[in-house]
């Protein structure tokens, strides 16, 4: 347990950070989902619309450090990927 002031506000701050990070993170996936939703569907300008939306997202978890660089990356490329075999 916490002795210190410092200690506890730490605690405090820590847990204020988790909920804000777990609920940004919830938010990219669920614009992932979309995406991945669009591409089971087959429906290629929706997979696009959604892959357009989710790329800001993903790359604003990176500005907030809830993703890494390259995970991020890694993840919108895939996306992208997928979405281009629809087009072919």
């Amino acid at each position: 347990m916490a002795h210190t002031p410092q200690a506890k506000k730490r605690i405090r701050r820590n847990l204020r950070r988790q909920e804000i990070n777990k609920a940004r993170r919830s938010r990219i996936r669920t614009f992932i989902k979309k995406v991945e939703a669009a591409i089971e569907g087959g429906d290629r300008e929706a997979a696009e619309q959604a892959l357009r939306a989710a790329e800001p997202e993903i790359r604003r978890g990176v500005s907030k450090g809830v993703l890494h660089r390259n995970t991020a990356s890694r993840k919108v490329s895939r996306l992208a990927r997928k979405v281009n075999l629809l087009k072919a």
